[in-house]
């Protein structure tokens, strides 16, 4: 009797590669964002970490207004418009502005789903960290 070629070699099944961690990217400068995987604490910070993952698949991003003193996250935000503008806009599963300033935050959704990223207003009890 012969023997179906599936049986032929004893070779294990391959099992699936494992999914790789979500990249969760947090400016803020007081919440801790415990989810997050990178954070940047200034909008200086903030504009490197995103040029860090300019060719990477970012999963979310979250944004708050007020950065300390007289930052905000305002300088990032013009580099998300700059790149949409370009034809190169940073690709981003969702953006979440979690700020207590209801202007600024609202600047900033208005400013990004203009160019058409997935952006929305986060609650405290929906925020990556809980705060």
């Amino acid at each position: 009797m012969a023997v179906p070629p599936a049986y032929r070699d004893n070779h294990p099944v391959e099992e699936a590669p494992a999914s790789p961690t979500p990249v969760i990217l947090g400016i803020d400068d007081l919440r801790p964002l415990p989810r997050a995987t990178r954070i940047a604490r200034t909008s200086r910070e903030g504009i490197r970490l995103l040029e860090e993952h300019r060719n990477s698949f970012i999963d979310e991003l979250w944004l708050d207004h007020d950065l300390g003193g007289d930052d905000t996250v305002m300088p990032v935000v013009t580099l998300m418009e700059e790149a949409a503008f370009d034809g190169r806009p940073f690709r981003i599963g969702a953006v979440f502005v979690h700020s207590a300033n209801p202007i600024g935050a609202e600047t900033v959704v208005r400013s990004l789903a203009r160019w058409h990223y997935r952006v929305r207003r986060a609650t405290a009890q929906h925020s990556v960290g809980g705060s």
